[in-house]
């Protein structure tokens, strides 16, 4: 694995665009650096396997830390200018992650051109839901909110942050109040 790692590596700072990987470049580098950490706890720390394996791994983290900046440079860099990214270059992780990023660059595009074309544009939150703090009148059984997380179980009296969402629902059924938070 350390030599596709460093070819990948190389390819990528050697190369302008984004350079292909294989889907399961990241499993398969996470079980070799998974593997590398076990193999050192079982080894005595002044043997040579040992220092070797400590070096290695050392040389491992280097790389991938920088290979992993390297394409989400690339990635933020295509983004911004509203280029499509190549999704054929792209993990199944990475592409995740530009799915998340996308919508930031598009909200910051639409907000210049509004600006440069004289209007004052109206920005919209379309990121993470917002949290509303409740006090809770009841006992409820935990919850699964809508950003997926478990919430409670809770008991009257109790105060928890949860989901704006999740917060109606629970305020409209009576089982909790809403507390104004002063900032």
């Amino acid at each position: 694995m350390y030599d596709e790692l460093y070819a990948a590596w190389r390819r990528e700072k050697e190369n302008v665009d984004l350079q292909p990987l294989s889907k399961d470049f990241y499993s398969k580098l996470a079980e070799y650096m998974h593997r590398l950490r076990e193999e050192s706890r079982m080894l005595d720390e002044k043997s040579t396997r040992a220092r070797l394996l400590m070096r290695e791994s050392k040389n491992v983290k280097e790389i991938v830390k920088s290979l992993i900046l390297l394409r989400h440079e690339k990635t933020l860099k295509q983004a911004s200018v509203g280029e499509a990214l190549p999704k054929e270059s792209m993990t199944p992780e990475e592409e995740k992650l530009a799915r998340e990023i996308a919508p930031s660059f598009e909200s910051f595009n639409t907000f210049l051109k509004d600006i440069l074309n004289g209007r004052l544009p109206r920005v919209e939150n379309k990121g993470k839901p917002s949290k509303e703090v409740l006090r809770f009148r009841k006992e409820i059984p935990a919850i699964i909110g809508v950003d997926m997380k478990t919430y409670g179980p809770f008991k009257p009296e109790d105060i928890a942050s949860l989901p704006g969402e999740n917060a109606k629902i629970l305020v409209k059924q009576g089982v909790a109040i809403q507390v104004e938070v002063k900032r």
